[in-house]
């Protein structure tokens, strides 16, 4: 996701400096794995309706998030590339499920439209804190939160738009998730615009995530 409030950093030699620029390490090829699995997902959902296939594919990728940032810290192959590709990857996977779910009419558009419109808008905001010299704002609290919550709704929802007992009560359960995970998805990109706001007009970063 796009990154939420936190205390910003300069972007000086020394900042940039504290995260290895290492490339080829096992943390940095999981998270290659995973970019490359978000197009075969996609097709599974919207050519052949594979959803069990579908589903093992996220699913796949669940545990390769968590496999990269165990090993990337056991390993001490932290990467500023990984930094990059982790959450890109997240972001991946909620686009292609939200697109897949409008398409197959599990969501209407207008929900996959809020959370969308939310990443475009604090993607605006980007231009700005570079000319004040900063990078990206660290990833926030409520935004790994509302990630949490949105890819766990994604597969569920998906299950739910069957038919069956499994489905039945998988339904219920995916909207709660869906509903919280938006709602903080929200409130997240929200806490950022502030913090952007208070950076635009000081200078500095003022906000504490």
């Amino acid at each position: 996701m796009i990154p939420g409030p936190a205390a910003a950093r300069p972007v000086t030699p020394t900042a940039s400096a504290r995260r290895p620029t290492r490339v080829l390490t096992i943390p940095n090829a999981l998270s290659a794995a995973r970019l490359l699995g978000v197009p075969l997902f996609l097709w599974l959902l919207l050519g052949p309706h594979a959803d069990g296939w579908a589903l093992l594919v996220l699913a796949l990728s669940g545990v390769t998030d968590w496999a990269d940032g165990v090993l990337a810290r056991k390993l001490n192959q932290t990467s500023s590339l990984g930094a990059l590709l982790d959450p890109l990857a997240d972001r991946l996977y909620i686009l292609a499920s939200l697109v897949g779910l409008v398409l197959r009419h599990v969501i209407p558009w207008w929900l996959a439209a809020l959370i969308i419109g939310r990443d475009l808008i604090l993607l605006a905001t980007v231009p700005a804190l570079r000319r004040r010299g900063l990078s990206a704002l660290p990833v926030h609290y409520l935004g790994k939160a509302a990630t949490f919550n949105l890819l766990y709704a994604f597969p569920l929802l998906l299950l739910g738009s069957h038919t069956g007992t499994l489905s039945t009560i998988a339904k219920p359960i995916a909207w709660a998730f869906t509903i919280w995970g938006t709602a903080l998805y929200l409130w997240a990109g929200g806490l950022y615009l502030l913090q952007v706001r208070r950076i635009t007009a000081t200078g500095r970063a003022g906000v504490r995530g």
